[in-house]
């Protein structure tokens, strides 16, 4: 879906400088006005496709078996330390969770696949998904150590962006994680997100605490995001695989 056939959001209008002050009738700061707005449909599972991967609806017949064989190369598990679940000691311990939680709308997941090998490294979920207000999550980001520190690894996180804010119209798209996460901390400032505080206390999984880090981008400032992005992709930044220029010096400051 390209993005002249956007389909949800505002109507095109003059942009609004979210810093200037409006008031009301009665003198008070409120905030700035949203016009026109039409909620973005819900995200429906198409496939999204890159230069360097594809993202797909995950389906235990076209991918359990090669996230399996990929996420068991993580001998250690250390990719299941930060999730609700896993990991999975056989291939039908596998396969059952995926039929039985993957197989919705809310949380979509998504198969990552890669564009050479044609074989599914991860899995991404699109969830929390409010049309109303324009507001959608990533989350059950799961890679695989074949996936980790990849151009498919960040292609497919531009990938859902891309699709949440110019073929849907969506107006905030966000990212959660454990605060004791590092990595996943460091990745979200990595992929232009900020950083909007921790809710202590917010959830318990695995018999433990969680408090949550949470990170987000507006629309107001994908559009800087996406050109950043566009280049860091390029095939001209990158000689034998390795990057000529981080996605950091792209990102606008």
């Amino acid at each position: 879906m390209s993005r002249s056939m956007r389909i949800g959001g505002p109507a095109p209008s003059p942009p609004i400088n979210p810093m200037t002050d409006f008031h009301n009738a009665l003198g008070q700061r409120v905030g700035f006005p949203v016009r026109d707005w039409r909620p973005p449909p819900a995200p429906a599972g198409i496939a999204l496709h890159g230069d360097y991967c594809r993202l797909e609806k995950l389906n235990g017949d076209a991918h359990a078996q090669d996230l399996h064989t990929a996420y068991s190369s993580d001998t250690e598990h250390r990719i299941w330390s930060y999730l609700p679940y896993g990991p999975f000691g056989s291939i039908g311990d596998y396969r059952a969770w995926v039929d039985t939680q993957c197989s919705g709308d809310e949380p979509l997941f998504h198969a990552i696949i890669d564009g050479e090998s044609n074989r599914a490294l991860g899995v991404a979920s699109y969830l929390r998904i409010n049309p109303r207000d324009g507001t959608i999550e990533v989350g059950h980001v799961n890679y695989s150590p074949l996936l980790q520190k990849t151009i498919m690894a960040t292609e497919a996180m531009f990938l859902l962006m891309r699709h949440a804010f110019d073929d849907l119209g969506y107006r905030r798209y966000e990212w959660k994680c454990d605060a004791l996460n590092e990595n996943s901390r460091t990745a979200a400032l990595r992929l232009g997100f900020t950083f909007e505080g921790i809710f202590r206390q917010a959830t318990m999984y695995r018999q433990r605490n969680r408090d949550t880090a949470w990170y987000s981008i507006i629309d107001l400032e994908w559009p800087k995001l996406r050109i950043a992005y566009e280049k860091w992709l390029s095939q001209d930044n990158f000689e034998h695989g390795s990057q000529k220029k981080r996605l950091s010096e792209f990102l606008p400051e």
